[in-house]
């Protein structure tokens, strides 16, 4: 006989399930009305009811409070390197990845400076990484967007929040690919001035090997 849930389970299994399917930490506007409430209050008891479950089961996932106070369900640190080979899909394809860059790198832009630099193709690029949550546009005045990455973007390639710092973080990479332009055109120089490169020598945080795919873990101490 299949044991009915209760209606408090239901919502801890609804919780559960949002949080395994978005692959990302969730805020607590996202969670609320995925649980049925417009309760901060009650959001949080239901997370805290989810978190000391994955607590008992003393699994390799727990639900993790980031210091923006988002939630994830993610995997235990001390498995990262368990399944580290398991996670180095390429996310996205060059061009992509290469419009991804310009944006993070610039931001905030206007969408129709990317479009001048790199090109028509990348409407389709850009609808990808919106769609992926990579990116955010908002609509100015007059009748453009202005382009932002979002939390998830450090989240997902182990950049930090802070747009400052991943900038740097975007730098150590252009150089280690010997990337000096980003632009279709006569581009721009990446390292304008020498005090870029040694300000990448302490930005404070930890630069990832590359741009590989989110593995569940986000940014720790981002």
């Amino acid at each position: 006989m299949i044991q009915q849930l209760s209606k408090l389970d239901k919502k801890i299994c609804c919780l559960e399930a949002a949080l395994y399917s978005a692959g990302r930490p969730l805020s607590i506007e996202d969670i609320k009305p995925i649980v049925g409430t417009r309760s901060d209050k009650t959001a949080k008891k239901l997370i805290g009811q989810l978190m000391k479950r994955y607590q008992n089961r003393k699994g390799a996932l727990e639900v993790a409070i980031h210091k923006d106070r988002r939630i994830s369900l993610q995997l235990k640190e001390r498995y990262d390197r368990v399944v580290k080979e398991f996670n180095h899909k390429p996310l996205l394809k060059a061009g992509p990845l290469r419009t991804l860059s310009y944006i993070a790198f610039h931001q905030p832009v206007d969408q129709r400076q990317v479009v001048a630099d790199r090109g028509a193709h990348v409407y389709g690029h850009l609808r990808i990484m919106e769609n992926m949550g990579l990116i955010k546009r908002e609509k100015t005045e007059d009748r453009s967007f202005l382009i932002t990455t979002t939390p998830f973007f450090g989240d997902y390639f182990g950049f930090s929040h802070n747009p400052g710092k991943s900038k740097l973080q975007l730098k150590r990479i252009f150089k280690e690919l010997k990337i000096t332009k980003l632009e279709n055109g006569n581009g721009f120089n990446v390292f304008d001035e020498e005090d870029d490169l040694e300000e990448l020598t302490d930005t404070g945080n930890g630069f990832p090997e590359g741009l590989s795919q989110y593995t569940g873990s986000p940014n720790r101490g981002h």
